[in-house]
This record gives structure tokens, sequence and C-alpha cells, in this order.
């Protein structure tokens, strides 16, 4: 039951326009912004042989696409009154809420891989050519799957506490923005070090940033295992009391 619970949502994706619109949005978004708009994300701009904008870039781009992606998951379920209907089936609701977070996440790295391109690019045009950081590359490109992974958690949970797609949405980017940057500026409010270390911790961004200097610390990946946990049970939790 949970490969068909996988393999509904993903096909739900392509049958209509959501998931086709959120990988152009983000792909076009991020290809006018590197190479085409002006301003601090453009590579050609910056003069530098690096994808750190792009990272920069997506990261603000997913704060506001997963609650869109995702948004629909459990509240269209309830607003169309099938999610009784799904809950009566020989499957237990963690496994329909991560068959749906999967297929979720498999969605955003699908969106993601088309960015490959633009290494290859920046690859090419460097001087002299080849001169690009792949170890930052690949750290970032790993931190913003496993970023966007909590995005998603927390998309599909605001979409569990919402009874229609919008309140999820609104609900989304709030806990996202939250998650990632809000214990950021709390941080600013404290002087000592270590308690900032501490508050900047509990975050998305702080966790991100470790990830994507290119070293792959265990101590980051498993914050972000963690988190999604966390999410996908307070998300069974409130389903199970509904």
């Amino acid at each position: 039951m949970f490969s068909i619970i996988l393999r509904k949502e993903i096909t739900s994706f392509f049958t209509g326009l959501s998931g086709y619109l959120i990988t152009v949005v983000f792909l076009l978004s991020t290809s006018l912004m590197l190479w085409v708009v002006p301003g601090q994300y453009n590579i050609l701009d910056s003069g530098y042989s690096n994808l750190n904008s792009l990272f920069g870039l997506s990261q603000w781009l997913f704060i506001f696409l997963c609650p869109a992606l995702t948004m629909k998951t459990i509240a269209d379920e309830k607003q169309n009154g099938t999610w009784e209907l799904l809950v009566t089936k020989p499957i237990g609701i963690f496994q329909i809420v991560f068959g749906k977070f999967l297929a979720s996440w498999i969605l955003v790295i699908i969106t993601l891989i088309p960015t490959i391109i633009f290494l290859i690019t920046v690859y090419y045009i460097a001087e002299p050519v080849g001169n690009v950081d792949l170890a930052a590359f690949w750290g970032s490109f790993i931190g913003l799957i496993f970023g966007a992974s909590v995005f998603v958690s927390i998309g599909i949970f605001s979409s569990a506490l919402s009874k229609n797609q919008m309140g999820a949405f609104v609900v989304g980017v709030a806990i996202t923005f939250m998650m990632y940057y809000g214990f950021d500026m709390l941080a600013m409010s404290f002087e000592s070090g270590r308690t900032v270390s501490f508050i900047e911790n509990i975050g998305i961004h702080a966790h991100y940033k470790s990830i994507s200097r290119g070293v792959i610390d265990s101590r980051d990946i498993a914050y972000f295992i963690i988190v999604n946990i966390v999410f996908l049970y307070l998300t069974k939790k409130k389903l199970k009391i509904r």
C-alpha cells in the first residue's frame, strides 16, 4: 500500500499542473537571476567562477515553492472528503504521511537536477577552464536537497493543520521562514557566543552553511533527519487526533 500512495502522489503531480508549474517557476527564476537580470545573484556580474548565488537564491525560492508544492497533500484530501476514505485502507497513517513526503521530496530533487547544467557552464567559462570549487558545489547541492526535505515535511505538517490549500500555504511559508532564518534573527538579541551558536544551530540555515563548505558532517545530516522525523511525527499525531 505504501508504494501505491507514493506512485499516486507522484502521478498526481505530473497529471496536473502543480508539478510542472513548480519546476518551471524554479528553473526560469534561477536562470533569469543568474544569467540575465543584473544584481547580486548574477554570475557574470560577480566575476567569480562559483555558484554560491544559485544556492543562496534557491533557498529563498524553496521557502515559497515547497509549501506551494505540499499545500494540497492533506488539506485537499480533507476538503474533498477523500481523507476519511483513505484512512479506511489497510495502511497506517504514518505510511500515508511518509508516502506523501517522499513523493514531494522526489519532485524537488527532480527540479534540482537540471541545475547541474549551470555547473557545466561555469566550469567551461572559468579562467582557466575547470577553475571551480567542485567540493563546495556538491556540498551545497547535497545541503540544499536535505534542507528542501525539511521544507517539504513542514509543508505537509502545515497541510495537516489547515482546512484548505491557501491556509496550508500561508502557514507553511511562516513556519519554513522561522525554521530557516528566524533563529538567526533571534540569536542577534544575545551577546554570549555560546548562546548565539546554540540558538543558530536550532535553525536550518546554520547547518546548511556548514554542509555547503564541502565537508559532509554527520551532525548536519543527523539534524536534517531528526527535524524531518519531528514534523512527520507531529503530522501523524495531528491526523490521528482528527
